[in-house]
């Protein structure tokens, strides 16, 4: 297997790297976090005109047709800026439900995310343990006009300002059945429903959002026998997800390289002596480690031959050796390393809310028998 960037991923990665190291500083993120704005406007055209929204659709969808490959090269600098720009929940989720679509309405939908023109969000966790896929609880009942929607979605990123919400229901079965679940388009402005937006620990917009007796016409049914499909939307996100982790943990182990080589008491760099020299080595081999497992699991997945048993490791040893990284940047750090004013706390809360979506280190592990 190769495990390098051809050329052209190479050169769109150096491209955003560039981008991003000039218009998303940390002290320009953090004014962005600050404020009332979800994400950066302007930042978000600026991905869309580079052809990154079309990036990972297929060409008959109106995309580039972009493989996992070119996901994992721009998501790796999205992690090292720590990007808030919902292209995980819009693009990657919602987006890739709607090209299961087969009618006007789907493609409409998907055209305009693709172009800027709108956002989706994916509502899928509930809080009752949706790191296994089909424990989906929340109903959808046939009638006669359509589906009548009854349930709660909890920490949908980017749900309080989408325009349009890709809902995983259950049509038949009960919760942890692989059969009977649906994916379905939902207008987050029809009535009964409730939304709670708030700000994560990382800085993003999410919202838990209520469904009491929506009605939803039968166009808006993406997939009826949705599991497996769910379930590929689910890993490649995961994946994508990894690289941004892997991305911060490379951006952890130069900046706490740099601070402890510059960093002096009793007149010489901290990095000499013992116990720091020992924890830079263990960073560094952690993140050897993580960039092996998910360049090697990415490699699997272009050649279409990844299980569940392949992400769960990925997802499993990166949460973990992510976790150990951030860790010892702070402690690498003192007590600086803990506050808001430095961006190593920012990389850490990041790295533990990526270990928590779709199932934490510790769920994956155990899942394949290794904790």
């Amino acid at each position: 297997m190769d495990f390098s960037f051809t050329e052209e991923q190479q050169m769109l990665r150096d491209t955003i790297t560039r981008f991003l190291g000039k218009a998303y500083t940390f002290d320009t993120r953090q004014k962005l976090v600050s404020s009332e704005q979800p994400w950066s406007p302007d930042v978000w055209n600026i991905l869309v005109e580079m052809g990154l929204t079309e990036l990972p659709f297929s060409e008959k969808a109106g995309g580039l047709g972009g493989s996992i490959v070119d996901i994992v090269s721009v998501a790796e600098p999205f992690g090292e800026y720590l990007l808030i720009e919902p292209y995980l929940s819009s693009i990657l989720l919602a987006g890739k439900a709607l090209e299961l679509g087969e009618n006007d309405i789907s493609r409409s939908w998907l055209q305009k995310i693709i172009s800027g023109k709108a956002i989706g969000a994916f509502a899928h966790e509930e809080g009752k343990g949706t790191a296994t896929t089909a424990l989906v609880e929340f109903t959808a009942k046939d009638t006669d006009d359509g589906y009548m929607l009854n349930g709660e979605k909890r920490l949908v990123l980017g749900g309080g300002e989408a325009d349009i919400l890709v809902v995983s229901v259950r049509k038949s079965g009960r919760a942890g059945d692989t059969g009977g679940i649906a994916l379905m388009l939902v207008d987050p402005k029809a009535e009964g429903i409730e939304i709670n937006a708030f700000q994560t620990i990382d800085g993003r917009s999410a919202a838990h959002i209520k469904i009491d007796n929506v009605m939803v016409p039968a166009t808006h049914l993406l997939s009826e026998d949705a599991y497996e499909a769910l379930s590929a939307i689910i890993e490649n996100a995961s994946i994508a997800l990894c690289a941004e982790a892997v991305g911060i943990m490379r951006a952890l182990l130069n900046i706490t390289n740099e601070y402890t080589a510059t960093r002096k008491q009793f007149g010489v760099p901290i990095a000499s002596f013992q116990a720091i020299a020992h924890r830079l080595s263990d960073m560094k081999i952690a993140f050897t480690k993580a960039q092996a497992t998910l360049y090697y699991t990415t490699a699997l997945a272009e050649a279409g031959r990844t299980t569940s048993r392949d992400i769960a490791i990925m997802k499993g040893q990166i949460g973990k050796l992510g976790r150990a990284i951030g860790e010892g940047a702070i402690q690498s750090h003192g007590g600086v390393g803990m506050t808001d004013e430095l961006i190593v706390s920012h990389h850490h809360k990041r790295l533990i809310a990526i270990d928590a979506m779709f199932g934490d280190s510790e769920y994956h592990l155990r899942k394949v028998g290794l904790n």
